[in-house]
């Protein structure tokens, strides 16, 4: 009998972010960013202890991801998400995002939004598979690259036909495994 490995997918647990994470975090940040946050960012955007949410993924005990959220009273904005570049294109991502429009949900917020490289395809591929399109364009939004970002929305996630696109992303998912 041959075993098969567990999936990534099936092993990814989300947490929120803790100041000790942060050495973890900041290797990722390095290798993901060409315009990586500082720790300094990311210390001061954990102290806001309302209005925002960083979580991180873990396999075991290492972290392979992670994602921030900033809330107004009904909108949530995608301010980071990023997966170490040996767990991308595993389905850590989307487990990512599902979590974080859990927390838009449960922070009441009814659209979300973020900005994304214009020239980053994989990240907009996965952005649109959640609903979010292309509202408009931020020129030369990275000043490192001068690249162009792409402002992309995600409406009414309240609603029912948004909670038929979330069931059918996590059964896509979990057939995955």
């Amino acid at each position: 009998m041959i075993r098969q490995r567990p999936s990534t997918v099936d092993q990814v647990e989300m947490v929120s972010m803790r100041r000790r994470d942060l050495r973890h975090v900041m290797e990722i940040e390095r290798a993901v960013f060409p315009e990586p946050w500082s720790t300094t960012v990311f210390t001061s955007e954990l102290a806001l202890r309302t209005g925002r949410a960083y979580r991180v993924a873990k396999v075991g005990k290492r972290i392979v991801g992670y994602a921030g959220l900033m809330f107004t009273p009904d909108e949530a904005h995608v301010t980071t998400l990023a997966v170490a570049p040996a767990f991308q294109r595993r389905g850590v991502a989307t487990v990512m995002l599902l979590d974080a429009v859990a927390l838009a949900l449960a922070h009441g917020a009814r659209h979300v939004s973020l900005e994304v490289a214009a020239g980053n395809e994989q990240a907009q591929a996965l952005y649109r598979r959640f609903g979010f399109a292309p509202v408009g364009v931020r020129k030369g939004y990275y000043p490192v690259t001068g690249e162009d970002a792409f402002v992309m929305w995600a409406y009414d996630i309240d609603s029912e036909p948004y909670a038929a696109r979330l069931a059918d992303i996590g059964a896509r998912l979990r057939s995955r495994r």
